[in-house]
Formats: structure tokens, C-alpha cells, sequence
């Protein structure tokens, strides 16, 4: 009896070694060795503090950003801790009424309001937007901001990302890069 608690707690104490130290070292060190960027959250920083992460979605309000997807993350959206979609049905007349709402808000014209600006992502956190939507508040962001539509929208050409590989996924934007990228474009305009 002595010798198989034995054995056994050695190997108790083998398995927490490798399962609890080791392979956590070793994909810890992997991490910061081969993507330090995304292992240590995609940090954005601006005059030397964090703004955001290029990796998950912030509000934005105000006509002169582009604003993001909706988010159903949390009472007040884009909560990381609170990381869900609303779990309706598409037959929900809740989630049919919160669609319709927000494509009413965000329409500004005649033309059909792109869905990704009436519909929360998954998890609530999509920092992207595609490039339909984008170009959608195009006019409104260049109206707020007082810049030529064509500055504005060579910003959201330069900030869209492509596939990822080439082949996988769709043609993005990050909207805290394109809201960062008008800051900037201010900040030097106000600069004597």
C-alpha cells in the first residue's frame, strides 16, 4: 500500500511538474519569442499611454469617428469581461427590433445600411469592420472633420487589411487604427 501511494504521488508530482511549470514555460517563452506583439495583448499606445488593442473592439462616438460594430458584450457594450453575443434567435422580434434600430441610426442616406453596423459580432469584441462599412461613413466622418472625402477615404484604403495569408477571411478594417490615424491628422493640422 505504502509503495503505490508512493507511486503515485511521484507521479502526482512528475505531471504537476510538466503539466503546471513546464509546458506553461515553454509556451510562455514560445510566445514572446515567436508573436510578443498578440502574447502581450496588441497594445496600442499614444504619447506613451495605452489606447486600445488592435484586437478587440472600444466604442467610439462622436461624427468624427468611424464607429465600430455594435457589441452585445456587457450592459454598456465592449465589456472583455462580459464577451457574448445576445443569444437570440433570428426569429426574435427583440433582436429583429435591436436590428432595425440600429440600422435606422446609423442610415444616413437612402442606401441600404451595411449589416455589419446593425449587427453585433459573436463576441461582442470585433475590432474590424469590413471595408462596405467603412466606406458607408466616409461622408459623415470627412463632414465632422472638415477634410476633402478623398483624404478620408485614401485612410480607410491604407488601413484596410487584406486576407489573412491570402486566402483566409475577408478584407477588413481596424477602426481604432482608422480613428487613431484621423487623431493624428488633426494633431498635426493643429500644429503651428
Amino acid at each position: 500500500m505504502f509503495n503505490s501511494l508512493r507511486q503515485v504521488g511521484g507521479f502526482l508530482l512528475l505531471m504537476t511538474l510538466i503539466t503546471g511549470i513546464l509546458y506553461p514555460a515553454l509556451v510562455t517563452g514560445a510566445a514572446q519569442l515567436l508573436f510578443k506583439d498578440a502574447a502581450n495583448g496588441s497594445l496600442v499606445m499614444r504619447d506613451g499611454k495605452i489606447v486600445g488593442s488592435s484586437l478587440i473592439g472600444q466604442s467610439f462616438h462622436g461624427e468624427g469617428y468611424f464607429h465600430p460594430r455594435p457589441s452585445a458584450a456587457g450592459k454598456d457594450g465592449y465589456d472583455g469581461a462580459a464577451s457574448s453575443g445576445s443569444n437570440l434567435g433570428v426569429a426574435t422580434k427583440s433582436l429583429n427590433d435591436t436590428i432595425a434600430e440600429r440600422a435606422a441610426a446609423a442610415r444616413h442616406d437612402d442606401q441600404p445600411v451595411p449589416a455589419d453596423l446593425a449587427m453585433a459580432s459573436a463576441s461582442g469584441l470585433d475590432p474590424h469592420l469590413s471595408p462596405a462599412a467603412a466606406a458607408y461613413q466616409i461622408d459623415r466622418v470627412a463632414q465632422a472633420r472638415g477634410l476633402p472625402r478623398e483624404r478620408v477615404e485614401a485612410l480607410v484604403q491604407a488601413n484596410t487589411e487584406g486576407r489573412q495569408l491570402g486566402f483566409l477571411g475577408q478584407p477588413r478594417v481596424n477602426v481604432l487604427a482608422l480613428n487613431l490615424a484621423l487623431d493624428d491628422i488633426a494633431r498635426a493640422e493643429a500644429k503651428p
